[in-house]
């Protein structure tokens, strides 16, 4: 399958203004969270195209001066996908088109492999998302985040077949225990990476918010609320810790987390 990634990024952040530009220090000196996730996604196998779509000259201006590919996308899209939907409509051929978010700098290059193997593997899915099995760290974090009012990462829940039922920036399902540190727990950390068939995403821009994508603020809640299967792929994170940069409490702890990849 001939495949695509595409990096949406936006200056205009709610919650963290200028936030692809924030630069993270690691074992190979300082690098902006742009120019780490263009470095994650160029690490992937099998890609046949790698670009980040924005809406901004200055993300676009820097994007080029590390050599990056990129594609401006409108100031009108309201979430990664719709810009990603942009991209496909800019750039056709492509039989799948990945959004890897550009907060995700520490995306194994597997996670991604895995998640277009698994779509591929489905011919009945159109959307497909990577989760995690959470350890009882990983969920206390999430706790810690929500109990200080910080959006932490989102859980996924999903049934037969891995098809989603739900995906929640609280932690689901609720567990009424709790967990050791390294004890695998049932909630699933779902990973911001999608892989699209070009219909699938032809179609989201058309459709309104609905209710539970504008209680969430989580953009694939619109392929649920449209009727629409988002299948889970479940990934290993085979000894390497994983994180999201969603709030600036966030930039040490994964500049924490690429000097112990280094080690």
């Amino acid at each position: 399958m001939k495949t695509l990634i595409a990096i949406p990024a936006r200056y205009a952040s709610t919650r963290y203004p200028g936030k692809p530009l924030v630069t993270l220090k690691g074992p190979d000196g300082e690098k902006t969270l742009i120019r780490r996730s263009w470095e994650a996604a160029m690490a992937v196998r099998g890609i046949d195209r790698v670009v980040v779509a924005t809406d901004d000259t200055r993300i676009a201006d820097h994007a080029h001066a590390f050599g990056a590919e990129v594609v401006m996308t409108s100031s009108d899209a309201r979430n990664g996908t719709e810009r990603c939907a942009e991209v496909a409509t800019q750039l056709p051929g492509f039989d799948v088109i990945v959004n890897l978010q550009g907060d995700a700098p520490l995306t194994p290059a597997w996670f991604v492999e895995d998640l277009v193997a698994g779509l591929a593997a489905d011919p009945q899915a159109d959307i497909a998302t990577p989760v995690l099995r959470c350890t009882g760290g990983m969920v206390q974090g999430f706790l810690d985040d929500r109990r200080a009012g910080r959006v932490g990462g989102t859980t996924a829940v999903f049934g037969a077949g891995g098809r989603a039922l739900y995906f929640s920036k609280e932690v689901i399902p609720f567990t009424g225990r709790a967990y050791a540190p390294d004890e695998p727990t049932p909630v699933f950390h779902h990973v911001g990476v999608y892989a699209f068939r070009p219909s699938a995403l032809a179609a989201y821009p058309a459709w309104p918010i609905g209710p539970l994508e504008t209680l969430e603020g989580l953009e694939q809640l619109r392929f649920l609320e449209n009727g629409r299967p988002v299948l889970c792929v479940e990934v290993q994170a085979r000894g390497r810790a994983f994180w999201e940069l969603n709030n600036p409490s966030d930039v040490p702890v994964i500049e924490a987390m690429l000097n112990d990849q280094s080690e």
